[in-house]
């Protein structure tokens, strides 16, 4: 009878306790684990690269005898190949740089002079080089724009051809400077490896060519502007991904 009444008080003091221990436990803080940073790449477009680039140009050329008479324009166009090799400084998104590049192209257009109606002018370009300068500016990681600006210079074959027959008259060539500005976008699909495409304009000083034809000596004055549309495929020798820690939200 004593154990009975004894179990019987304990259960009803629990019962009685049970509602202010719920609320005390209902009250404690729940603490919940912060999300742990993880490894994400970023590219980086810093360092030397190299690469190969295609594409298609056109080479305006006009030629004015003796500098003073025009005899017209034609435009000289063909495709072209080549390779660029560079290097990159990154600051940022902010990226400066600078460039070599040289291409072999094989162009060429013609056109009936102006002022000698009997002779056929023919522009051929064999090659063209740039040194330049660079600045960009990079986002979402993998992409690039950028401007660029400087040196330009072509290789050039000119000829002076009966525009009746077709034979020779005069032929003669020189390497032509002037300055160069472009721009692109270019995309880092792989570490190290990107694509791109670009856009330059060479705007080339006037030249004198003496000829030397069957009627004797002449003279012309030569203005050449070319434009070019390329894709390019680059490497980058430096390590081109870079691991930084970011929080998952």
């Amino acid at each position: 009878m004593k154990n009975l009444l004894l179990a019987t008080a304990t259960i009803v003091a629990l019962s009685a306790a049970a509602p202010a221990l719920s609320a005390d436990l209902a009250s404690q803080p729940a603490y919940i684990q912060a999300p742990s940073p993880v490894a994400a790449q970023v590219y980086e477009w810093v360092g030397f690269y190299a690469g190969i680039n295609t594409g298609w140009t056109s080479s305006q050329n006009c030629w004015d005898f003796g500098g003073i008479s025009s005899e017209g324009c034609h435009h000289a166009n063909g495709g072209t190949i080549g390779g660029q090799i560079g290097y990159r400084w990154q600051y940022g998104h902010a990226l400066v740089g600078f460039e070599g590049q040289g291409n072999w192209a094989n162009l060429s257009g013609s056109n009936v002079s102006i002022a000698l109606p009997t002779d056929s002018i023919r522009t051929k370009v064999d090659g063209f080089g740039m040194i330049t300068g660079q600045v960009g500016y990079a986002f979402d990681n993998d992409v690039l724009i950028y401007a660029k600006g400087g040196l330009a210079l072509t290789s050039n074959t000119y000829e002076i051809n009966s525009s009746l027959t077709g034979a020779p008259l005069a032929r003669a060539g020189d390497i032509a400077w002037g300055g160069a500005v472009g721009a692109g976008v270019e995309f880092m699909f792989a570490p190290n490896w990107s694509v791109a495409v670009e856009y330059d304009h060479l705007f080339m000083q006037d030249g004198n060519l003496n000829f030397t034809t069957t009627t004797g000596p002449a003279n012309d004055r030569i203005h050449q502007d070319v434009d070019l549309v390329t894709a390019r495929l680059n490497y980058t020798f430096s390590p081109a991904v870079v691991v930084k820690p970011v929080a998952v939200k």
